[in-house]
Protein backbone atom coordinates (compact mmCIF):
# COMPACT_ATOMS: atom_id res chain seq x y z
CA UNK A 1 0.00 0.00 0.00
CA UNK A 2 1.19 3.10 -1.03
CA UNK A 3 1.64 6.16 1.79
CA UNK A 4 -0.55 8.55 0.07
CA UNK A 5 -3.07 6.05 -0.24
CA UNK A 6 -2.34 4.89 3.38
CA UNK A 7 -3.26 8.69 4.33
CA UNK A 8 -6.36 8.94 2.61
CA UNK A 9 -7.68 5.98 4.57
CA UNK A 10 -6.73 7.14 7.63
CA UNK A 11 -8.17 10.70 7.35
CA UNK A 12 -11.75 9.04 5.69
CA UNK A 13 -11.81 7.05 9.34
CA UNK A 14 -10.97 9.55 11.33
CA UNK A 15 -13.81 12.06 9.42
CA UNK A 16 -16.29 9.23 10.35
CA UNK A 17 -15.60 8.68 13.92
CA UNK A 18 -18.49 9.40 16.43
CA UNK A 19 -17.77 12.53 18.03
CA UNK A 20 -18.57 11.59 21.60
CA UNK A 21 -19.39 15.56 22.60
CA UNK A 22 -22.87 16.68 21.76
CA UNK A 23 -21.53 19.62 20.57
CA UNK A 24 -19.00 18.28 18.30
CA UNK A 25 -22.01 16.07 17.11
CA UNK A 26 -24.02 18.41 16.10
CA UNK A 27 -20.98 20.38 13.73
CA UNK A 28 -20.00 16.78 12.84
CA UNK A 29 -23.18 15.88 10.97
CA UNK A 30 -23.26 19.19 8.75
CA UNK A 31 -20.89 16.74 7.20
CA UNK A 32 -17.96 20.22 7.13
CA UNK A 33 -15.20 18.43 7.46
CA UNK A 34 -16.31 15.67 4.53
CA UNK A 35 -16.93 18.85 2.26
CA UNK A 36 -13.53 20.34 3.13
CA UNK A 37 -11.75 17.56 2.23
CA UNK A 38 -13.55 16.77 -0.81
CA UNK A 39 -12.43 20.41 -1.62
CA UNK A 40 -8.84 19.56 -0.88
CA UNK A 41 -8.92 16.15 -2.44
CA UNK A 42 -9.54 17.66 -5.65
CA UNK A 43 -6.73 19.37 -5.64
CA UNK A 44 -4.29 16.21 -4.75
CA UNK A 45 -2.13 14.21 -6.36
CA UNK A 46 -3.86 11.13 -4.67
CA UNK A 47 -7.16 11.27 -6.03
CA UNK A 48 -10.24 9.26 -4.24
CA UNK A 49 -12.30 8.15 -7.21
CA UNK A 50 -13.99 5.53 -4.77
CA UNK A 51 -14.66 5.13 -1.52
CA UNK A 52 -17.12 2.86 1.00
CA UNK A 53 -16.23 4.09 4.57
CA UNK A 54 -18.36 4.11 7.79
CA UNK A 55 -20.40 7.26 6.71
CA UNK A 56 -18.54 8.19 3.46
CA UNK A 57 -19.27 7.54 0.16
CA UNK A 58 -17.68 8.57 -2.76
CA UNK A 59 -18.10 7.14 -6.55
CA UNK A 60 -16.97 8.54 -9.84
CA UNK A 61 -17.23 8.56 -13.72
CA UNK A 62 -15.49 9.99 -16.44
CA UNK A 63 -17.79 11.92 -18.85
CA UNK A 64 -17.00 13.79 -21.99
CA UNK A 65 -17.18 17.46 -21.40
CA UNK A 66 -19.68 17.47 -24.98
CA UNK A 67 -22.25 15.81 -22.46
CA UNK A 68 -21.57 17.49 -19.49
CA UNK A 69 -22.11 21.32 -21.42
CA UNK A 70 -25.66 19.38 -21.89
CA UNK A 71 -26.86 18.38 -18.66
CA UNK A 72 -28.29 20.17 -16.24
CA UNK A 73 -26.70 19.64 -12.30
CA UNK A 74 -29.38 18.54 -11.47
CA UNK A 75 -30.44 16.00 -13.73
CA UNK A 76 -26.38 14.89 -12.98
CA UNK A 77 -27.05 14.08 -9.35
CA UNK A 78 -29.86 11.86 -10.64
CA UNK A 79 -27.14 9.40 -12.26
CA UNK A 80 -26.95 6.47 -10.77
CA UNK A 81 -23.17 6.02 -10.01
CA UNK A 82 -23.40 2.63 -7.92
CA UNK A 83 -19.79 1.06 -8.12
CA UNK A 84 -21.40 -2.39 -9.12
CA UNK A 85 -22.62 -1.47 -12.20
CA UNK A 86 -21.63 -3.22 -15.32
CA UNK A 87 -19.26 -1.81 -18.47
CA UNK A 88 -22.37 -3.62 -20.80
CA UNK A 89 -25.19 -5.67 -20.80
CA UNK A 90 -27.19 -7.98 -22.75
CA UNK A 91 -30.55 -6.57 -23.56
CA UNK A 92 -33.81 -8.40 -24.39
CA UNK A 93 -37.07 -7.62 -25.90
CA UNK A 94 -37.81 -3.83 -26.45
CA UNK A 95 -40.21 -4.97 -29.41
CA UNK A 96 -37.04 -7.09 -31.04
CA UNK A 97 -36.73 -10.40 -31.62
CA UNK A 98 -32.98 -10.70 -31.57
CA UNK A 99 -30.84 -9.95 -28.12
CA UNK A 100 -27.65 -7.15 -28.43
CA UNK A 101 -24.86 -5.70 -26.37
CA UNK A 102 -25.87 -2.37 -24.58
CA UNK A 103 -22.50 -0.23 -23.97
CA UNK A 104 -22.82 3.49 -22.03
CA UNK A 105 -21.69 6.00 -24.40
CA UNK A 106 -22.68 8.90 -21.79
CA UNK A 107 -19.33 8.10 -19.14
CA UNK A 108 -17.03 6.02 -18.20
CA UNK A 109 -16.69 3.91 -14.95
CA UNK A 110 -13.17 3.55 -13.60
CA UNK A 111 -13.18 0.70 -11.33
CA UNK A 112 -16.37 -1.87 -10.60
CA UNK A 113 -16.98 -3.37 -7.96
CA UNK A 114 -17.59 -7.70 -8.65
CA UNK A 115 -18.75 -10.12 -6.48
CA UNK A 116 -18.39 -13.86 -6.72
CA UNK A 117 -21.38 -15.50 -6.24
CA UNK A 118 -21.37 -18.79 -4.96
CA UNK A 119 -17.43 -18.73 -3.75
CA UNK A 120 -17.29 -17.73 -0.56
CA UNK A 121 -13.63 -18.03 0.10
CA UNK A 122 -10.91 -14.92 -0.18
CA UNK A 123 -11.75 -12.56 -3.51
CA UNK A 124 -15.47 -12.89 -2.63
CA UNK A 125 -15.94 -9.17 -3.38
CA UNK A 126 -12.98 -7.46 -5.57
CA UNK A 127 -12.39 -4.51 -7.68
CA UNK A 128 -11.48 -4.20 -11.22
CA UNK A 129 -10.10 -1.39 -13.31
CA UNK A 130 -11.17 -0.13 -16.53
CA UNK A 131 -8.90 -2.01 -19.03
CA UNK A 132 -8.63 0.87 -21.06
CA UNK A 133 -7.19 3.15 -18.68
CA UNK A 134 -4.97 -0.30 -17.35
CA UNK A 135 -3.83 -0.16 -20.49
CA UNK A 136 -3.30 3.58 -21.75
CA UNK A 137 -1.64 4.14 -17.92
CA UNK A 138 0.50 1.07 -18.75
CA UNK A 139 0.29 -0.21 -15.47
CA UNK A 140 -0.34 -4.10 -14.09
CA UNK A 141 -1.65 -5.34 -10.97
CA UNK A 142 0.90 -6.01 -8.15
CA UNK A 143 -1.24 -7.72 -5.18
CA UNK A 144 1.25 -7.79 -3.00
CA UNK A 145 1.19 -3.51 -3.64
CA UNK A 146 -2.20 -3.85 -3.59
CA UNK A 147 -2.24 -1.53 -6.21
CA UNK A 148 -2.11 -1.39 -10.21
CA UNK A 149 1.75 -0.15 -10.83
CA UNK A 150 4.00 0.35 -12.98
CA UNK A 151 8.29 1.46 -13.18
CA UNK A 152 9.08 5.46 -13.13
CA UNK A 153 11.81 7.21 -14.51
CA UNK A 154 13.84 5.85 -11.75
CA UNK A 155 12.80 2.19 -11.67
CA UNK A 156 10.98 2.26 -8.94
CA UNK A 157 7.65 0.41 -8.91
CA UNK A 158 5.38 3.35 -8.71
CA UNK A 159 1.56 2.62 -7.40
CA UNK A 160 -1.00 4.16 -10.14
CA UNK A 161 -4.22 3.11 -8.83
CA UNK A 162 -4.30 1.56 -5.27
CA UNK A 163 -7.51 -0.03 -4.08
CA UNK A 164 -8.41 -1.51 -0.60
CA UNK A 165 -11.17 -4.22 0.17
CA UNK A 166 -12.97 -4.83 3.19
CA UNK A 167 -11.49 -8.24 3.20
CA UNK A 168 -7.68 -6.45 3.39
CA UNK A 169 -6.46 -6.99 6.79
CA UNK A 170 -7.24 -4.58 9.04
CA UNK A 171 -9.45 -2.79 6.64
CA UNK A 172 -12.86 -1.35 7.68
CA UNK A 173 -13.16 0.70 4.36
CA UNK A 174 -12.67 0.34 0.76
CA UNK A 175 -11.27 2.74 -1.52
CA UNK A 176 -9.85 3.18 -4.49
CA UNK A 177 -7.46 6.59 -5.58
CA UNK A 178 -5.53 7.49 -8.58
CA UNK A 179 -2.36 8.87 -8.87
CA UNK A 180 -3.50 12.36 -10.44
CA UNK A 181 -0.78 12.84 -13.19
CA UNK A 182 -1.85 9.72 -15.28
CA UNK A 183 -5.64 10.37 -14.29
CA UNK A 184 -5.23 14.21 -15.72
CA UNK A 185 -3.96 13.10 -19.32
CA UNK A 186 -6.61 10.43 -19.63
CA UNK A 187 -9.39 13.11 -18.35
CA UNK A 188 -7.34 16.17 -21.23
CA UNK A 189 -7.15 13.30 -23.67
CA UNK A 190 -10.33 12.16 -23.42
CA UNK A 191 -11.90 15.86 -23.33
CA UNK A 192 -13.78 15.16 -20.20
CA UNK A 193 -14.19 15.38 -16.35
CA UNK A 194 -13.90 13.37 -13.43
CA UNK A 195 -17.47 13.67 -11.92
CA UNK A 196 -17.49 12.94 -8.37
CA UNK A 197 -21.11 11.90 -6.51
CA UNK A 198 -20.67 11.68 -2.63
CA UNK A 199 -23.07 10.98 0.23
CA UNK A 200 -22.14 11.89 3.84
CA UNK A 201 -25.24 10.56 5.94
CA UNK A 202 -24.06 11.04 9.41
CA UNK A 203 -26.07 9.64 12.38
CA UNK A 204 -25.65 7.84 15.69
CA UNK A 205 -26.70 4.41 14.52
CA UNK A 206 -30.14 3.46 16.62
CA UNK A 207 -31.27 6.30 17.84
CA UNK A 208 -32.93 7.49 14.61
CA UNK A 209 -36.02 6.49 12.56
CA UNK A 210 -37.10 8.37 9.44
CA UNK A 211 -36.49 11.92 7.79
CA UNK A 212 -39.30 14.39 7.79
CA UNK A 213 -40.98 15.56 5.24
CA UNK A 214 -39.80 18.74 3.67
CA UNK A 215 -37.16 19.07 1.46
CA UNK A 216 -33.50 19.46 1.53
CA UNK A 217 -31.30 22.52 1.07
CA UNK A 218 -29.56 23.24 -1.97
CA UNK A 219 -25.97 24.56 -1.85
CA UNK A 220 -23.82 25.28 -5.21
CA UNK A 221 -20.53 26.62 -5.23
CA UNK A 222 -19.93 27.03 -8.40
CA UNK A 223 -20.57 25.10 -11.32
CA UNK A 224 -18.18 22.27 -10.18
CA UNK A 225 -19.63 21.39 -6.16
CA UNK A 226 -23.53 21.35 -5.98
CA UNK A 227 -25.01 19.50 -3.00
CA UNK A 228 -28.25 19.03 -1.11
CA UNK A 229 -28.66 18.88 2.87
CA UNK A 230 -31.17 18.29 5.04
CA UNK A 231 -30.45 18.43 8.74
CA UNK A 232 -33.22 16.84 10.96
CA UNK A 233 -32.55 16.91 14.97
CA UNK A 234 -29.62 14.46 15.32
CA UNK A 235 -29.57 12.89 11.91
CA UNK A 236 -28.05 14.84 8.76
CA UNK A 237 -27.42 14.05 5.18
CA UNK A 238 -25.49 15.90 2.10
CA UNK A 239 -25.49 14.39 -1.06
CA UNK A 240 -24.03 15.82 -4.49
CA UNK A 241 -21.60 15.93 -7.21
CA UNK A 242 -18.09 17.33 -7.84
CA UNK A 243 -16.70 17.52 -10.68
CA UNK A 244 -12.49 17.64 -11.68
CA UNK A 245 -11.11 18.94 -14.30
CA UNK A 246 -7.79 18.60 -15.75
CA UNK A 247 -5.47 21.64 -13.66
CA UNK A 248 -3.03 22.20 -16.91
CA UNK A 249 -4.03 23.46 -20.34
CA UNK A 250 -4.31 20.63 -22.67
CA UNK A 251 -1.65 21.61 -24.96
CA UNK A 252 0.98 21.15 -21.72
CA UNK A 253 -0.39 17.80 -21.34
CA UNK A 254 -0.12 16.97 -24.20
CA UNK A 255 3.58 18.13 -24.33
CA UNK A 256 4.46 15.68 -21.39
CA UNK A 257 3.24 12.73 -23.15
CA UNK A 258 4.76 13.40 -26.65
CA UNK A 259 7.79 14.30 -24.31
CA UNK A 260 7.86 10.68 -22.89
CA UNK A 261 7.11 9.16 -25.98
CA UNK A 262 9.97 10.85 -27.88
CA UNK A 263 12.55 12.44 -25.07
CA UNK A 264 11.98 15.73 -23.17
CA UNK A 265 12.84 18.83 -25.18
CA UNK A 266 13.97 20.11 -21.48
CA UNK A 267 16.06 17.40 -20.32
CA UNK A 268 19.09 18.05 -18.22
CA UNK A 269 22.87 16.99 -19.49
CA UNK A 270 26.17 16.24 -17.28
CA UNK A 271 29.79 17.21 -18.46
CA UNK A 272 32.18 14.19 -18.18
CA UNK A 273 35.69 14.45 -18.74
CA UNK A 274 36.30 11.83 -21.52
CA UNK A 275 38.74 10.94 -24.85
CA UNK A 276 38.11 13.26 -27.50
CA UNK A 277 39.85 11.02 -29.79
CA UNK A 278 38.83 13.16 -32.66
CA UNK A 279 40.96 16.18 -31.49
CA UNK A 280 43.47 14.30 -29.91
CA UNK A 281 42.82 14.96 -26.22
CA UNK A 282 41.31 14.71 -22.72
CA UNK A 283 38.31 17.15 -22.43
CA UNK A 284 34.90 17.72 -20.43
CA UNK A 285 32.24 16.52 -23.03
CA UNK A 286 28.59 17.27 -22.14
CA UNK A 287 25.71 15.09 -23.08
CA UNK A 288 23.99 17.06 -24.60
CA UNK A 289 23.38 15.97 -27.94
CA UNK A 290 24.35 19.62 -29.77
CA UNK A 291 27.74 19.50 -28.07
CA UNK A 292 28.74 16.34 -30.16
CA UNK A 293 28.94 14.97 -34.06
CA UNK A 294 28.34 11.88 -35.76
CA UNK A 295 29.63 10.41 -38.88
CA UNK A 296 26.91 11.89 -40.64
CA UNK A 297 27.37 15.49 -39.61
CA UNK A 298 30.86 16.27 -39.10
CA UNK A 299 31.93 17.75 -42.16
CA UNK A 300 31.29 21.15 -40.58
CA UNK A 301 32.49 21.59 -37.17
CA UNK A 302 35.19 19.84 -35.05
CA UNK A 303 33.00 18.85 -32.06
CA UNK A 304 34.08 15.46 -30.44
CA UNK A 305 32.39 12.65 -31.59
CA UNK A 306 29.21 10.88 -29.59
CA UNK A 307 31.27 8.23 -29.24
CA UNK A 308 33.97 9.67 -27.08
CA UNK A 309 34.73 7.67 -24.23
CA UNK A 310 34.09 8.90 -20.58
CA UNK A 311 36.27 7.00 -18.30
CA UNK A 312 35.33 5.90 -14.06
CA UNK A 313 36.15 4.34 -11.35
CA UNK A 314 35.10 0.56 -10.92
CA UNK A 315 33.00 1.33 -7.65
CA UNK A 316 30.52 3.51 -10.24
CA UNK A 317 28.43 -0.23 -10.39
CA UNK A 318 28.12 -1.03 -6.70
CA UNK A 319 25.00 0.79 -6.73
CA UNK A 320 23.95 -1.51 -9.10
CA UNK A 321 25.50 -4.65 -7.52
CA UNK A 322 24.09 -4.08 -4.50
CA UNK A 323 20.11 -4.02 -5.55
CA UNK A 324 20.22 -6.64 -8.11
CA UNK A 325 16.02 -6.86 -7.63
CA UNK A 326 16.18 -2.97 -9.59
CA UNK A 327 18.96 -3.35 -11.94
CA UNK A 328 21.19 -5.71 -13.86
CA UNK A 329 24.66 -5.40 -15.02
CA UNK A 330 25.80 -7.30 -17.86
CA UNK A 331 29.07 -8.08 -19.52
CA UNK A 332 28.92 -4.95 -21.35
CA UNK A 333 25.26 -3.04 -20.33
CA UNK A 334 23.34 -1.83 -17.01
CA UNK A 335 19.55 -1.75 -17.12
CA UNK A 336 17.17 -0.50 -14.56
CA UNK A 337 13.74 -2.77 -15.67
CA UNK A 338 12.00 -0.95 -18.19
CA UNK A 339 13.28 2.63 -17.06
CA UNK A 340 17.16 2.77 -18.74
CA UNK A 341 19.57 1.14 -20.48
CA UNK A 342 23.33 1.62 -20.31
CA UNK A 343 25.26 -0.43 -22.93
CA UNK A 344 28.63 -0.18 -24.91
CA UNK A 345 30.82 -0.26 -21.29
CA UNK A 346 33.43 -2.54 -20.95
CA UNK A 347 36.42 -2.82 -18.52
CA UNK A 348 39.94 -1.19 -19.65
CA UNK A 349 43.15 -2.94 -18.68
CA UNK A 350 43.48 0.00 -15.85
CA UNK A 351 40.79 -1.73 -14.26
CA UNK A 352 38.14 1.92 -14.96
CA UNK A 353 35.00 1.16 -16.81
CA UNK A 354 34.40 2.95 -19.78
CA UNK A 355 31.03 4.30 -21.81
CA UNK A 356 29.92 6.51 -24.48
CA UNK A 357 28.92 9.85 -24.34
CA UNK A 358 25.93 8.72 -26.63
CA UNK A 359 24.72 6.17 -24.49
CA UNK A 360 25.23 8.28 -21.29
CA UNK A 361 22.98 10.69 -22.95
CA UNK A 362 20.13 8.26 -22.47
CA UNK A 363 20.22 8.29 -18.47
CA UNK A 364 17.79 10.29 -16.53
CA UNK A 365 20.03 13.10 -15.32
CA UNK A 366 20.07 11.88 -11.99
CA UNK A 367 21.61 8.61 -12.72
CA UNK A 368 24.16 10.80 -14.96
CA UNK A 369 24.71 13.25 -11.75
CA UNK A 370 26.04 9.06 -10.31
CA UNK A 371 28.31 8.32 -13.24
CA UNK A 372 29.79 11.94 -12.95
CA UNK A 373 30.41 11.15 -9.79
CA UNK A 374 33.11 8.32 -10.16
CA UNK A 375 34.15 10.24 -13.27
CA UNK A 376 38.22 10.46 -13.63
CA UNK A 377 40.79 11.00 -16.37
CA UNK A 378 41.63 7.91 -18.67
CA UNK A 379 44.45 5.74 -17.82
CA UNK A 380 44.37 3.63 -20.53
CA UNK A 381 42.56 3.50 -23.72
CA UNK A 382 39.16 1.38 -23.87
CA UNK A 383 39.31 -2.32 -23.93
CA UNK A 384 40.45 -4.33 -26.55
CA UNK A 385 37.24 -6.14 -26.65
CA UNK A 386 35.65 -2.62 -26.87
CA UNK A 387 37.72 -1.66 -29.82
CA UNK A 388 36.78 -4.15 -31.93
CA UNK A 389 33.31 -4.78 -31.17
CA UNK A 390 32.63 -1.58 -31.75
CA UNK A 391 35.17 0.45 -33.99
CA UNK A 392 35.93 -2.31 -36.16
CA UNK A 393 32.39 -3.93 -36.12
CA UNK A 394 33.35 -7.12 -35.41
CA UNK A 395 33.73 -10.38 -33.13
CA UNK A 396 36.33 -10.67 -30.91
CA UNK A 397 38.19 -14.01 -31.12
CA UNK A 398 38.83 -14.83 -27.66
CA UNK A 399 36.11 -15.48 -25.23
CA UNK A 400 36.04 -14.20 -21.33
CA UNK A 401 36.46 -16.75 -18.60
CA UNK A 402 32.71 -15.97 -17.06
CA UNK A 403 31.32 -15.61 -20.55
CA UNK A 404 32.84 -19.58 -21.28
CA UNK A 405 31.43 -21.01 -17.73
CA UNK A 406 27.73 -18.95 -18.29
CA UNK A 407 27.83 -20.78 -21.83
CA UNK A 408 28.33 -24.37 -20.53
CA UNK A 409 26.01 -23.47 -17.71
CA UNK A 410 23.28 -22.57 -20.25
CA UNK A 411 23.69 -25.29 -22.75
CA UNK A 412 22.94 -27.96 -19.72
CA UNK A 413 20.40 -25.73 -18.32
CA UNK A 414 18.74 -26.24 -22.12
CA UNK A 415 19.59 -29.70 -22.52
CA UNK A 416 17.63 -30.69 -18.97
CA UNK A 417 20.62 -32.68 -17.98
CA UNK A 418 20.16 -35.14 -15.18
CA UNK A 419 22.82 -34.30 -12.68
CA UNK A 420 22.56 -30.63 -12.96
CA UNK A 421 19.53 -28.11 -12.46
CA UNK A 422 19.75 -24.33 -12.34
CA UNK A 423 18.31 -23.49 -9.41
CA UNK A 424 17.19 -19.67 -10.88
CA UNK A 425 17.19 -18.66 -14.03
CA UNK A 426 18.15 -14.94 -12.82
CA UNK A 427 21.61 -16.61 -11.59
CA UNK A 428 22.61 -15.93 -15.13
CA UNK A 429 22.59 -12.50 -15.16
CA UNK A 430 23.61 -11.55 -11.53
CA UNK A 431 26.94 -12.91 -11.60
CA UNK A 432 29.56 -10.65 -12.25
CA UNK A 433 33.32 -9.68 -12.14
CA UNK A 434 34.37 -7.63 -9.20
CA UNK A 435 36.40 -5.03 -10.31
CA UNK A 436 36.79 -3.05 -6.78
CA UNK A 437 39.08 -3.33 -4.05
CA UNK A 438 36.17 -3.84 -2.35
CA UNK A 439 36.36 -7.51 -0.30
CA UNK A 440 32.78 -7.83 0.10
CA UNK A 441 32.28 -7.38 -3.75
CA UNK A 442 34.86 -10.59 -4.28
CA UNK A 443 33.20 -12.62 -1.89
CA UNK A 444 29.56 -11.95 -3.31
CA UNK A 445 31.05 -12.95 -6.71
CA UNK A 446 31.96 -16.17 -5.42
CA UNK A 447 28.54 -16.69 -3.70
CA UNK A 448 26.85 -16.46 -6.98
CA UNK A 449 28.78 -18.84 -8.97
CA UNK A 450 28.89 -21.22 -5.80
CA UNK A 451 24.96 -20.91 -6.57
CA UNK A 452 25.56 -21.64 -10.54
CA UNK A 453 27.96 -24.34 -10.50
CA UNK A 454 28.23 -26.16 -6.98
CA UNK A 455 24.53 -26.10 -6.17
CA UNK A 456 23.27 -27.08 -9.72
CA UNK A 457 25.01 -30.50 -9.25
CA UNK A 458 22.18 -33.37 -8.39
CA UNK A 459 24.12 -35.72 -6.12
CA UNK A 460 21.31 -38.67 -7.21
CA UNK A 461 22.23 -37.88 -10.94
CA UNK A 462 25.51 -38.02 -10.43
CA UNK A 463 25.76 -41.27 -8.51
CA UNK A 464 23.27 -42.98 -11.04
CA UNK A 465 26.06 -42.16 -13.64
CA UNK A 466 28.89 -43.80 -11.28
CA UNK A 467 26.84 -46.63 -11.00
CA UNK A 468 26.21 -47.12 -14.80
CA UNK A 469 29.93 -46.92 -14.84
CA UNK A 470 30.49 -49.07 -12.40
CA UNK A 471 32.70 -46.42 -10.48
CA UNK A 472 32.68 -47.09 -6.62
CA UNK A 473 32.13 -44.64 -4.06
CA UNK A 474 31.30 -43.76 -0.21
CA UNK A 475 27.85 -42.52 0.62
CA UNK A 476 29.45 -39.67 2.73
CA UNK A 477 31.30 -38.40 -0.59
CA UNK A 478 29.84 -34.85 -1.99
CA UNK A 479 29.32 -33.58 -4.67
CA UNK A 480 32.55 -33.09 -5.62
CA UNK A 481 34.26 -35.76 -4.75
CA UNK A 482 31.88 -37.76 -6.63
CA UNK A 483 32.73 -35.82 -9.64
CA UNK A 484 36.18 -36.07 -9.21
CA UNK A 485 36.36 -40.17 -9.09
CA UNK A 486 34.07 -39.53 -12.30
CA UNK A 487 36.44 -37.98 -13.73
CA UNK A 488 39.48 -40.59 -12.30
CA UNK A 489 37.33 -43.59 -14.05
CA UNK A 490 41.35 -44.95 -15.64
CA UNK A 491 43.36 -43.07 -12.93
CA UNK A 492 45.44 -44.23 -10.32
CA UNK A 493 44.51 -42.93 -6.53
CA UNK A 494 47.65 -41.07 -6.45
CA UNK A 495 46.92 -39.36 -9.52
CA UNK A 496 42.88 -38.99 -9.45
CA UNK A 497 41.61 -35.45 -11.16
CA UNK A 498 41.34 -32.71 -8.35
CA UNK A 499 38.75 -29.75 -9.26
CA UNK A 500 40.89 -27.29 -7.73
CA UNK A 501 38.29 -24.37 -9.42
CA UNK A 502 35.18 -25.97 -8.33
CA UNK A 503 36.92 -26.82 -4.93
CA UNK A 504 38.24 -22.80 -4.61
CA UNK A 505 34.66 -21.83 -5.21
CA UNK A 506 33.36 -23.44 -2.77
CA UNK A 507 36.11 -22.75 -0.10
CA UNK A 508 36.10 -18.96 -0.96
CA UNK A 509 32.01 -19.33 -0.51
CA UNK A 510 32.41 -21.10 2.57
CA UNK A 511 34.98 -19.13 4.57
CA UNK A 512 35.00 -15.43 3.11
CA UNK A 513 30.60 -15.10 2.04
CA UNK A 514 29.21 -18.24 4.00
CA UNK A 515 30.82 -17.38 7.27
CA UNK A 516 30.90 -13.95 9.28
CA UNK A 517 34.68 -13.52 8.18
CA UNK A 518 37.95 -13.75 10.71
CA UNK A 519 41.52 -14.40 10.14
CA UNK A 520 40.56 -17.02 7.37
CA UNK A 521 38.70 -15.02 5.38
CA UNK A 522 41.47 -12.35 5.51
CA UNK A 523 44.00 -14.97 4.57
CA UNK A 524 42.13 -16.11 1.81
CA UNK A 525 41.85 -12.53 0.46
CA UNK A 526 45.63 -11.50 1.06
CA UNK A 527 46.57 -14.77 -0.97
CA UNK A 528 44.47 -14.08 -4.27
CA UNK A 529 45.93 -10.50 -3.84
CA UNK A 530 49.34 -11.44 -3.43
CA UNK A 531 49.10 -14.20 -6.25
CA UNK A 532 46.83 -12.59 -9.00
CA UNK A 533 47.13 -8.57 -7.94
CA UNK A 534 43.45 -8.15 -7.70
CA UNK A 535 40.38 -9.41 -6.87
CA UNK A 536 39.33 -9.36 -10.52
CA UNK A 537 42.40 -11.22 -11.93
CA UNK A 538 41.60 -13.90 -9.14
CA UNK A 539 37.67 -14.36 -10.18
CA UNK A 540 38.82 -14.96 -13.49
CA UNK A 541 41.76 -16.82 -12.73
CA UNK A 542 39.40 -19.31 -11.22
CA UNK A 543 36.57 -19.11 -13.91
CA UNK A 544 38.96 -20.20 -16.31
CA UNK A 545 39.88 -23.06 -14.12
CA UNK A 546 36.40 -23.84 -13.42
CA UNK A 547 34.81 -23.72 -17.41
CA UNK A 548 38.22 -26.37 -18.07
CA UNK A 549 36.64 -28.56 -15.24
CA UNK A 550 33.01 -28.42 -16.73
CA UNK A 551 34.08 -29.44 -19.98
CA UNK A 552 35.63 -32.46 -18.40
CA UNK A 553 33.03 -33.09 -16.09
CA UNK A 554 30.44 -33.09 -19.43
CA UNK A 555 32.29 -35.15 -21.67
CA UNK A 556 33.11 -37.78 -18.61
CA UNK A 557 29.38 -38.17 -17.44
CA UNK A 558 28.11 -38.02 -21.21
Amino acid sequence: MNYDHKKLIETITKLDELPTSQAEYATWITAEAHLAFLRRNAGANEVVVYASGEYTFVQSLVVPNANLAALDRHELMNWNFMPDGSIASYVIGGGRDDVWIERSKNATQLIFGRTFEGWSGPGHGYYELHQEYAHLAGIHWRPERRAYCRYDGHGDLEAVVAITTREDKGSSMALASFKWEPLEEYLAVSDAALVRKFDFTLWRRGSFSRWSDGPPKEYREGDDLIYHQKIDGNAAYTAGIQIIRPRRPPKEVFTGITDRWFGQKNKQYAEFTACDWRNGRIAKISTDPKATANYFNSEENLLPFEQSPAFFRPEVLLKYKGDRDKYTVGERDVSCGSAWHLEGIDVNDAGQIHAYICYLRRLPYTEQLHWLSFNEEPKESISQRAFINDFQGEFVTFVEPLRKLLTIARRWHDDYVSWWTLRDDKLLERVNTPLTTSRDEWAEAFMDLAKIVIEGFETKGIRAKLDAKHIPYDREDKTIALLEKLLSKNDEVKDARKLNGLRTVQHVRTKAKGHAGGSDANQLAQDALLEHESFANHFRHVCGLVADELERIEKSIA
